[in-house]
């Protein structure tokens, strides 16, 4: 299945994202030393986190990319285990990390993905290379979720829905992502749903319900 994209939507979109992310940096910046100053007096580590995801994929390649993100559990939480879904109430996520994970404030490092190109304000979640692997033997046509589209900071799936913390949760949020795949094709239906999506975001940011 491929998802022939308008152009006209394509250049919208990265206008869009490119003003988006500009705009998101200069009105968050004045928060990044009091969230890194929160992460630094909770526990040892970096401020940030920088782990290899998957971006858009393509007929003969697929991207990847180090996302980046204000960090969120304990140093090395994935050591011992290789990479593993975070459930509610994990062990590994800090204090300061619950209350960024609720507001999603810990995505904000993200805006300058979006500026380099690697990643979309709206879009699929980003997924990491081991687990991918083995989603796409499991779940079929998880990679078409990212056929020519551009990963995103925030999306259908993810204001419709959690944390993956199953294969059913995969699957249900695959059903979000193909959804917006099709939107991307009538630019109207896909300004008028990003629109949303943006308020939906907004909304969670500010209730705390991001999980």
């Amino acid at each position: 299945m491929t998802h022939p994209i308008p152009r006209l939507t394509l250049v919208v979109k990265r206008s869009m994202d490119l003003l988006g992310a500009t705009l998101g940096l200069l009105l968050t910046l004045p928060l990044w030393p009091l969230i890194m100053l929160a992460i630094r007096l909770d526990s040892p580590g970096p401020v940030f986190f920088r782990q290899l995801r998957i971006g858009r994929s393509h007929a003969t390649h697929t991207e990847l990319f180090f996302m980046i993100k204000f960090r969120t559990m304990r140093a090395n939480a994935e050591a011992a285990t290789g990479p593993v879904w975070c459930g509610k109430g994990d062990s590994r996520i800090t204090r300061s990390g619950d209350f960024l994970r609720k507001t999603r404030l810990d995505e904000l490092p993200q805006f300058i993905n979006v500026l380099k190109g690697e990643m979309s304000l709206i879009g699929p979640r980003p997924e990491r290379p081991g687990i991918a692997n083995r989603l796409e033997d499991a779940v079929p046509y998880f990679i078409e979720r990212t056929y020519e589209v551009a990963p995103g900071i925030t999306g259908l799936a993810q204001v419709n829905q959690g944390y993956d913390e199953s294969l059913d949760d995969v699957r249900s949020k695959l059903a979000f992502d193909l959804a917006y795949s099709v939107a991307l094709l009538h630019p109207w239906r896909w300004l008028v749903q990003d629109v949303h999506i943006i308020g939906k975001t907004i909304a969670i940011m500010v209730g705390k319900k991001g999980r």
